[in-house]
């Protein structure tokens, strides 16, 4: 997904001199182009992630639109301070960009395993979050974060899934997309684990259920009204999340659903369960580990169904 921000940004930088992308000393290959066609728009600050925000919290106060771009935690976890009390208190223009979330460093350790952003980010007051599970949503959410007022979060992954828009379909952010049609069970995912989902719905459906398929790429503000839709026209929902349990999307759903009185028979949360991800590998067997792989999101949804 990283490839597909910078190339848009790089498109939009081009006709709006507002944008400043600012990086905590990284990305130097896929920034190149950029660095060089844009270098009055580019900013190395460092292995000083929280000065970068506070940089751009400053450049954004006075115009510009800054965005600010690191890995896993790093733009995130280890600025939080900066973000609440720079960025978002200030409600600054401030665009921040995550390009490992969830297990796409899992290699690193667990430093690196960006599992309790969206959780942590949501909670800021008045500041936008954003996970999309593909290229289009990608590229689409990074021009759509230029006429988003104040500070925002774009979480990115190294893995994706196959979010093709349908014909004349225009991306709004805070909205729900149903990327299939289904009637048996709805799977609203974020992130780019919407590539295990579309693994595992291609599982179901041989084995003659019907999946609904519906992309949550805006966790705030959250799409209630379409949620409640989708709950009157299936027999139950699944949430999947590369990401803690513990207020993500799967709370996001739950909260909203209590809220408007509407009470499912059927609904599973998928995501991350033991507290923290210690195990360290490849990003596809860490989802087999913590059962979020494609065969083990059929089964949990099988098992749902049958009880």
């Amino acid at each position: 997904m990283r490839d597909y921000f910078i190339k848009k940004l790089h498109e939009l930088a081009e006709i709006d001199p507002r944008i400043v992308l600012i990086t905590g000393d990284l990305g130097f290959g896929v920034l190149d182009n950029f660095r060089k066609e844009r270098g009055h728009q580019f900013i190395n600050a460092g292995v000083s992630e929280q000065l970068m925000t506070m940089l751009a919290t400053g450049m954004a106060m006075e115009g510009r639109v800054a965005f600010t771009y690191s890995i896993g935690n790093f733009p995130t976890l280890r600025c939080l301070e900066m973000i609440r009390n720079d960025a978002s208190y200030h409600n600054a223009n401030v665009k921040v960009v995550c390009i490992g979330g969830g297990f796409s460093y899992g290699a690193l350790g667990i430093s690196h395993h960006a599992t309790e952003d969206l959780s942590i980010m949501r909670s800021l007051p008045g500041l936008t979050v954003i996970s999309p599970c593909g290229p289009w949503e990608t590229m689409e959410a990074t021009e759509a974060l230029l006429s988003t007022s104040g500070s925002c979060y774009l979480r990115l992954d190294k893995s994706f899934g196959n979010d093709a828009p349908s014909k004349g379909e225009s991306f709004e952010l805070g909205r729900l997309r149903c990327l299939q049609e289904g009637s048996d069970v709805a799977i609203i995912v974020t992130g780019g684990i919407l590539q295990e989902v579309q693994k595992a719905t291609a599982i179901l459906e041989n084995e003659g259920v019907s999946v609904r398929v519906i992309s949550c790429h805006t966790l705030k503000p959250f799409d209630s009204d379409g949620l409640v839709e989708i709950a009157q026209s299936c027999n139950a929902i699944v949430t999947v999340e590369e990401h803690t349990l513990c207020g993500g999307l799967g709370s996001v759903v739950a909260e909203s659903l209590m809220d408007s009185g509407v009470f499912l028979e059927k609904f599973l949360r998928i995501g991350l369960e033991v507290g923290f991800s210690s195990i360290v590998g490849s990003q596809d067997y860490l989802r087999s580990c913590y059962k979020m792989d494609s065969i083990s999101i059929a089964e949990r949804i099988r098992n749902l169904l049958e009880d």
